[in-house]
């Protein structure tokens, strides 16, 4: 999947100067930027469009024909970056460790630059996963930004892993799967429970049952995202691109783990951090974008913020706790290593494959999710 920006100069503009000033701080990816920018920046190649790629071929060139290769830097981190120039055109190709690439295109006409670009892309990428997987978005800040990258996630559909919820969540499950652009009505989904009851294994099946018009994108550094406004807006306006011709979809973005930015206190320990939460979920932020959050939680709903869980902000609110006693030993063929408060689905998976007793839960939580 490719996503492709487009920013142009009128050609009718005259020349500007351009001096570009180096110290020992500069690396030699600096210096390809910028001579990759000078071009566009004097106006002597005024039209220019970018491409971000994931899972490209690593046989892939990303060349067009006739193009040459006059910088090359490569970092530790595995990012090789390249300079490429030809007749009225300059290129900035950046490939990274994850098979991910940028390829920015400078060129003197609109059309040279759509084309040295569809020649540099085509056929670079692998395609979609079979059915069994789906894509999903993954946002973190780094040094130099923020960066997303798409991969392929192994996602089972719904109706295969329903019997591994407790009953009493089951119609909640069902109609959360079930759930249309027409039906959303609240812009936040909690989903709480106790570590290793199923709650990211549902969270890749939703990204499943709603692939055809919502894409899911998990945040990795949530306390970041909040803390940074430059980063919450990037992520809240994501990347559509109307050059397809495509509906634009909606985003679920999936925060796991994130007690402390919605327990009754956050306000006091995170600062802004709730209030721009709230501010996506059903505020000025949020107008005007398709956009869904999802979080996962060990906190019990008694404990959270009341300004999180009240009517009309939430989609849903669903508690994913151990199956009951009949229905875990049901679930395992077996009644033998249950405790009567019944078992969570880790523990099932554990006892099954002769692991340890779940007849004693520890009542620690450690934050991790099955």
């Amino acid at each position: 999947m490719s996503v492709v920006k487009e920013v142009s100069f009128r050609p009718e503009m005259a020349e500007l100067p351009m001096n570009i000033w180096l110290d020992d701080g500069d690396t030699p990816v600096d210096v390809i930027d910028a001579l990759a920018l000078s071009p566009f920046a004097t106006g002597a190649q005024p039209w220019s469009r970018t491409a971000n790629l994931e899972r490209v071929r690593p046989e892939a060139t990303l060349l067009p024909q006739g193009g040459r290769v006059v910088r090359v830097a490569q970092e530790e981190d595995g990012r090789d970056s390249r300079l490429v120039c030809g007749e009225g055109w300059t290129m900035r190709v950046v490939r990274y460790k994850n098979r991910a690439a940028t390829l920015c295109v400078t060129a003197v006409s609109e059309e040279l630059a759509r084309s040295v670009l569809a020649e540099s892309t085509g056929d670079a990428v692998e395609p979609p996963p079979a059915n069994d997987h789906v894509e999903m978005g993954f946002w973190w800040r780094t040094a130099h930004g923020s960066r997303r990258s798409e991969k392929p996630i192994s996602a089972v559909r719904w109706p295969e892993i329903a019997g591994n919820y407790a009953k009493s969540a089951g119609g909640a499950l069902e109609r959360l799967m079930g759930v249309t652009p027409a039906s959303v009505n609240g812009r936040l989904i909690l989903l709480h429970g106790e570590p290793g009851t199923g709650k990211t294994t549902l969270l890749r099946s939703l990204a499943n049952e709603w692939r055809d018009w919502c894409q899911v994108d998990c945040v990795l550094d949530p306390e970041c995202l909040f803390n940074d406004p430059g980063y919450l807006m990037e992520v809240a306006v994501g990347f559509d691109d109307d050059d397809d011709g495509q509906k634009r979809r909606w985003r679920l973005l999936v925060l796991e783990d994130c007690d402390e930015l919605i327990r009754a206190g956050a306000k006091e320990i995170t600062g802004q951090g709730l209030s721009r939460l709230l501010n996506l979920t059903d505020g000025l932020l949020g107008q005007g974008r398709d956009v869904l959050v999802a979080i996962t939680t060990n906190e019990d709903l008694a404990r959270l913020h009341p300004a999180v869980v009240r009517p009309g902000r939430c989609l849903t609110q669903i508690e994913v706790g151990p199956l009951p006693h009949e229905e875990a030993a049901a679930w395992l063929g077996t009644g033998e290593g249950i405790g009567p408060a019944g078992a969570t689905l880790a523990e099932l998976y554990s006892l099954r494959s002769g692991g340890t007793s779940a007849l004693s839960r520890p009542e620690e939580k450690t934050g991790l999710y099955l």
